[in-house]
């Protein structure tokens, strides 16, 4: 493979400490490199290094002559009187843009969904940065540098972003780097893995899955002062290999030695003890959402209604992760189980025992304490927390939990204010838990934290006994720290068991059916059923519909009285929860048909 850039003897420092020491780096056509590390640690320094943005104290970048490429920063920097058009093919007639197919597929992927002559200063954060990334990969380039691309994308968009990134270049060309804390996207796109620690670019093979097992590997032989970070891993590698199936099928790593290396790890929760002790913290009634549409006055004095007969039993210990696109009612959904929105129509009604308590993207729980030091804020703290069920219950204090989430001892005289965006997101979740909800609310709680921060928050979370409710446009962590997913679509709140896929899929059909593209690029259409087979198909749609929902409600009324039942009867609760995966199972199948019908009918 031809060589493209490199970087020889780097050396990188600030008045206070020196980022990189001596750092000698290559990228040959066909790599494909995410960069990992912590917070802090230099991955958009080193990437401004490469992409020319940046200047090394010492040392150079050298780029075979007539090598381009296209940077993506995580700065803002689109012009607000622009419209979307002219920010992205500039003034490029439309005969030329519209016949390329690549530009044809970019604006497709991303900007379906907004008008081609909106301008940039009326949008919202995450459809500017889909008009940046369109910007960009309308552009011939022989490398690309992306920092942090899925910052305030939906999963939507990252899945099409994940997809074009890998048939952008054939294998052997074109070069990819990019820095992110999407776990499923790195291991969704990258070849190679750069960890960026201690003045240093350590590279594995691999994506990031590789990249743990190897890590793994690196620590085992570390000093025992690794010991901590090794288990984190080790537990998210145990993960990798049990978790998601669609993850464990691809063969991104040598399986026999992950199997190896997890083989004295124990399941990632203890649900039965989990689910026992939410039961005894919240009895059976948690919320019931019954019957709830929510309508909102509109600008015109008319209505837009953004949920209808939303019918939700969520149960003790439930661990929920909830999909939807931006605008699509979740925020709404969560105020509701809150208690911060009102239904319109139906009606909420909460057990007697229930506390929710929301971590919320706006930091609210730290404005009060910004000048104060740390070790202030955790001294009006409770002097103990449970984390953990039976044998496996934990008493630990404020400061040990802070250490769990990567402060150390010098952090602890910093104040609020002077903390770094991560660092403040850590500090808002720790004060969240120990105020002791036992409905715990996570609004996209992944902003600002690097992969091993995520690893030690799913770490946390795995011991937290009560229900949990996350929204997230992060995949990886979506799938990591719940056991189901629901979407809202068209207002309607819906199960999904086949988790984030079937969810793309319900949107890919709900965004190909007719008058729905805003492009000038057509989707072949299904071949019409003549009349017989279409009325025999709208039959057995029905028919699955009422199945469905006679299947959803029993499995709601099982995981009831599984809450009920004697929580140290194990068999008894294995017979329950079989009994119960079975419906789910039979769900998933009767769903697929019915994708497959309404497809056609389409």
């Amino acid at each position: 493979m031809a060589h493209l850039l490199g970087a020889e003897a780097l050396h990188l420092e600030y008045p206070t400490r020196v980022v990189f020491d001596s750092v000698t780096l290559g990228i040959e056509e066909g790599d494909r490199i995410g960069i990992v590390g912590r917070n802090g640690d230099g991955k958009s320094s080193l990437l401004g290094m490469l992409a020319g943005r940046k200047e090394p104290n010492s040392g150079r970048v050298t780029v075979r002559g007539g090598t381009t490429i296209g940077v993506l920063d995580q700065a803002d920097t689109l012009d607000d009187t622009l419209t979307i058009s002219a920010a992205v093919v500039g003034d490029t007639p439309e005969y030329e843009w519209a016949g390329d197919p690549r530009i044809r597929d970019v604006i497709e992927g991303l900007l379906k969904d907004l008008p081609w002559d909106a301008e940039i200063g009326s949008l919202s954060g995450g459809q500017r940065r889909r008009v940046s990334l369109a910007k960009l990969l309308t552009g011939d380039w022989d490398v690309i540098a992306l920092d942090e691309p899925t910052n305030h994308l939906d999963v939507e968009a990252i899945t099409w972003l994940a997809g074009h990134l890998k048939k952008r270049w054939s294998s052997n060309s074109g070069a990819l780097m990019v820095v992110t804390h999407d776990r499923w996207f790195l291991d969704e796109i990258c070849t190679e893995t750069w960890e960026v620690h201690d003045r240093i670019v350590e590279p594995f093979e691999g994506g990031y899955a590789a990249y743990i097992l190897q890590r793994v590997e690196r620590d085992r032989m570390a000093a025992a002062t690794e010991a901590k970070r090794q288990n984190l891993a080790k537990k998210e590698l145990a993960w990798l290999r049990r978790g998601a199936p669609a993850r464990t099928a691809k063969p991104k790593f040598r399986i026999d030695a992950a199997n190896e290396l997890i083989a004295d790890v124990p399941e990632i929760r203890d649900k039965i003890s989990l689910q026992s002790l939410a039961v005894s913290r919240l009895g059976k009634d948690v919320v019931d959402l019954l019957d709830v549409g929510v309508t909102y006055p509109t600008a015109d004095g008319g209505t837009r209604e953004v949920l209808r007969d939303v019918e939700w039993r969520i149960a003790p210990g439930e661990r929920t992760g909830i999909l939807g696109v931006n605008g699509a009612g979740k925020s709404t959904l969560l105020g509701l189980i809150s208690g911060t929105v009102e239904p319109t129509v139906g009606r909420v009604k909460r057990g007697t025992t229930v506390k929710v308590k929301t971590l919320t993207q706006r930091l609210d729980e730290l404005e009060d304490v910004r000048r104060e030091p740390v070790r202030v804020v955790i001294s009006r703290l409770r002097t103990s927390y449970t984390m953990g069920a039976g044998s496996k219950a934990q008493e630990l204090t404020p400061g040990q939990l802070l250490e769990r989430l990567g402060f150390d001892s010098a952090q602890l005289s910093t104040p609020v204010k002077d903390l770094s965006g991560g660092q403040q997101r850590r500090l808002q979740l720790l004060l969240v838990l120990l105020d002791q909800p036992n409905v715990l609310i996570l609004d996209e709680p992944t902003n600002d934290l690097d992969t091993d921060m995520l690893a030690a928050i799913e770490d946390l979370l795995d011991s937290w006994s009560g229900t949990l409710l996350v929204v997230s446009h992060d995949r990886y962590f979506l799938e990591r720290v719940t056991d189901q997913q629901y979407a809202i679509l068209d207002g309607h709140l819906r199960h999904l068991p086949g988790g984030v896929d079937e969810y793309l899929r319900l949107r890919q059909l709900q965004t190909s059916a007719p008058g729905k593209s805003q492009t000038a690029v057509n989707t072949a259409k299904t071949p019409r059923l003549d009349g017989a087979a279409l009325r025999s198909a709208q039959k057995e749609v029905s028919a699955l519909e009422r199945r469905i929902q006679k299947l959803t409600q029993q499995v709601d009324r099982a995981k009831q009285a599984l809450a009920d039942h004697d929580q140290s009867d194990f068999a008894g609760l294995g017979e329950k929860m079989k009994t119960i995966s079975d419906q789910q199972a039979e769900i998933e199948e009767l769903e697929l048909r019915w994708f497959e019908l309404t497809e056609e009918l389409d």
